[in-house]
């Protein structure tokens, strides 16, 4: 690992629950900080009899949705223009604010619920949210929605690896995919057998 990753550990190790609220908020708010290392690492807490499990969802759930309305802000505040012109400064990639850009303009406010279980779109679909002036409330309805499971599932993959919790930073992106592969799968079976159980009904 990195310096900076080693100083988010020490940060998470020496703060608990406030440090995993703030760096959740910080990544949420689109500065690089992976979330598997913040929920990884108090999932590993979690198992080391440091943290409760929902002690570790509420304050990452916390954070995050502090961090996404931040983001949110910018961007309707400021637009696009602003975003391109200083998000540099925040380590903010134009590519990939349009990747978030292209995922909101195919799906519209959907896409806020969806690209939370996705890498590096769920950090940054709050921008083109706020650029497009999206009502806040299902804002945060979507995003909360969205980012329960992921984060649920995060933090419980870090208690279930233990000592291992760090493979979580390799194969972060390809669980993100399986997860969503997962979801699609789950809700075709429930969509299938509900319109199954109505027309046995008529």
């Amino acid at each position: 690992m990195g310096g900076l990753s080693e100083m988010f550990l020490g940060f998470i190790d020496h703060w608990g629950y406030f440090a995993v609220a703030l760096l959740m908020g910080m990544e949420n708010a689109c500065i690089p900080i992976p979330s598997e290392l913040i929920l990884g690492f108090a999932g590993y807490l979690v198992f080391a009899g440091r943290m409760t499990f929902l002690g570790a969802l509420w304050y990452g759930m916390l954070g995050g949705i502090l961090g996404s309305w931040f983001a949110y802000e910018v961007g309707r505040r400021g637009g696009r223009a602003f975003v391109d012109r200083y998000g540099h400064y925040f380590f903010i990639k134009r590519s990939h604010v349009d990747r978030a850009q292209n995922w909101f303009d195919r799906y519209g406010l959907k896409a806020v619920f969806f690209s939370r279980m996705l890498p590096v779109i769920r950090t940054f679909i709050s921008l083109p949210a706020g650029f497009a002036h999206v009502d806040l409330k299902k804002f945060t309805l979507y995003t909360i929605l969205g980012s329960l499971p992921w984060t649920a599932l995060i933090i419980g993959a870090g208690m279930a690896l233990g000592e291992s919790w760090e493979y979580l930073l390799e194969v972060g992106h390809e669980a993100s995919l399986l997860f969503m592969v997962g979801c699609a799968v789950l809700g075709g079976v429930w969509y299938w057998r509900r319109r199954h159980k109505k027309r046995g009904l008529k």
